[in-house]
């Protein structure tokens, strides 16, 4: 895969020099009309091997382009903060929107290479890292972004000879490290990897690409180059329609019966009863976030539900019990401006919490598989696709020792029509209730199939729907509080 990269490529000054002011108008337009265009953001990811120009590649292309739509970030060692979170989730932080450019220096293919080589991760372990990845990738080319993956290569003698030059040079001294002579020693061991690593994360809206980097205006040209075609053929593509995922037949409810009409009665609790359930189970919740190991795990909590269905009573009963330096209340609405302009699940990474915290999600990413799909809000690809993409997600955060614990909360239709009159005749909840939520009543069976599919497709044995029949508030409120119990219970005994 490296050969190619090995041949001693090199432009001379005179023909450099004569191109590149036609390169960097070119350059320029295209970023112009890419932000004009706003539909697609661009992610350059720069990898490769220690002295090959990697830092001073990026430095060129911000220079021959205006930097003021450029985000440029440099990944090292990860931080507490970052290290407390899915090991995505730094990444996540820093995508560009839509409109502008991204370039991540040392971005995700960084750590599983180097561990392999180190020895700190296994071989089942690399390859798993490789699904993530491809899994992430594919999700971002999806939603639309341009991803450019740029490998600077150099052979081994090419590589010895341009650390010693850095090191004698007074100017460049400080970039050689001990760590960079260290790698060198295993540079058979990081070419072996490398190359497996790039074969099989290369795709075709993600290719890796392999530049020489042995000459430095050969190295920049290449880039510019590959850079201004990617950009060109995108913003110059007539508008087609995209080819629909394939998405598995929802299964036909041939006798009625499904996971939410077979859903045992909730049972009846009288108010005297609930208040002893409640000190009860509220305690136990107190109590077990000042167990040692809890700081060692993070817990996120997602509600969903029907209209009405006791989604806020039920948070506000957890968040009681809590102390509140330690949780964070997130109420999920229309996308802003901000979120429109990033891939979906941007908006929920950005809220994920550091150990030892709770985050109370009040309707969540499954958003994209409820209200987008039944009101049309988003494409059927779109939402076909998310079902896989939202399973990807939670499998990381439970991974990151994250006890996840969902809740769908579920009354009849009788007993939403009860309450929503009672909310139109109390003062103090009046709005609670809107012209909305009788529009989304008319939708009720259109809804039910969605829920139904949802659970279907995301329940899973990492992440369990919890179903919780809810026409009795008291009796909904005690076994969600339970269940948040014994899911944190379960995750201090991992």
């Amino acid at each position: 895969m490296f050969e190619s990269a090995e041949t001693g490529h090199k432009i001379d000054k005179k023909t450099f020099d004569a191109q590149v002011p036609g390169l960097r108008e070119d350059l320029l337009n295209a970023q112009y009309d890419l932000l004009q265009n706003g539909k697609f953001s661009v992610i350059i990811v720069i990898g490769g091997v220690d002295g090959a120009g990697k830092s001073e590649t990026v430095s060129v292309l911000t220079e021959w382009m205006d930097p003021r739509h450029i985000q440029t970030h440099a990944f090292f060692e990860p931080s507490d903060e970052e290290r407390e979170r899915p090991c995505m989730w730094r990444f996540w932080r820093v995508l560009p929107p839509r409109g502008k450019i991204g370039i991540l220096y040392g971005a995700w293919h960084t750590a599983p290479i180097v561990g392999r080589v180190m020895g700190n991760l296994k071989s089942a372990d690399l390859d798993q890292a490789i699904e993530e990845i491809r899994h992430f990738e594919k999700m971002l080319s999806d939603e639309g972004a341009l991803i450019l993956k740029f490998w600077f290569h150099l052979s081994r003698q090419q590589q010895e000879k341009r650390l010693k030059e850095l090191q004698q040079d007074p100017r460049t001294r400080w970039r050689v490290t001990d760590n960079d002579w260290k790698r060198f020693k295993n540079y058979d061991k990081f070419r072996k990897v490398s190359e497996y690593f790039l074969r099989q994360t290369s795709a075709a809206k993600a290719p890796w690409l392999v530049v020489e980097g042995l000459d430095h205006r050969y190295r920049s040209m290449t880039a510019g180059k590959l850079l201004l075609q990617a950009m060109r053929d995108r913003l110059d593509e007539k508008p087609v329609k995209a080819l629909l995922d394939k998405i598995p037949p929802m299964l036909p409810q041939l006798d009625g019966k499904d996971i939410l009409t077979t859903l045992s009665k909730a049972r009846v609790m009288d108010k005297n009863k609930y208040e002893k359930e409640l000190e009860k189970w509220q305690g136990r919740l107190n109590i077990i976030t000042r167990h040692p190991g809890f700081r060692n795990i993070s817990v996120v909590l997602l509600f969903e539900g029907q209209d009405a269905a006791g989604k806020g009573g039920a948070i506000r009963r957890v968040m009681g019990a809590l102390d509140a330096r330690i949780y964070q209340g997130v109420p999920i609405a229309s996308p802003t401006e901000e979120e429109r302009a990033q891939p979906y699940l941007w908006r929920f990474w950005r809220h994920l919490p550091r150990s030892g915290r709770f985050v109370i999600f009040d309707r969540s990413w499954y958003g994209r598989v409820l209200v987008e799909r039944v009101e049309g809000f988003c494409s059927e690809n779109d939402w076909g696709r998310a079902y896989a993409e939202i399973n990807d997600f939670e499998l990381q955060l439970v991974r990151n020792k994250t006890a996840l614990v969902k809740f769908w909360l579920q009354i009849d239709k009788d007993e939403q029509l009860k309450r929503f009159k009672e909310r139109e005749k109390t003062a103090f909840k009046r709005f609670k209730i809107t012209a909305e939520d009788w529009r989304n009543r008319e939708k009720w069976d259109q809804y039910h199939s969605a829920v139904c599919d949802m659970v279907d497709r995301t329940s899973t044995a990492i992440a369990p729907w919890n179903l919780i029949a809810a026409d009795n508030k008291y009796a909904a409120r005690i076994e969600v509080l339970k269940s948040v119990v014994k899911s944190i219970e379960n995750a201090l005994q991992k």
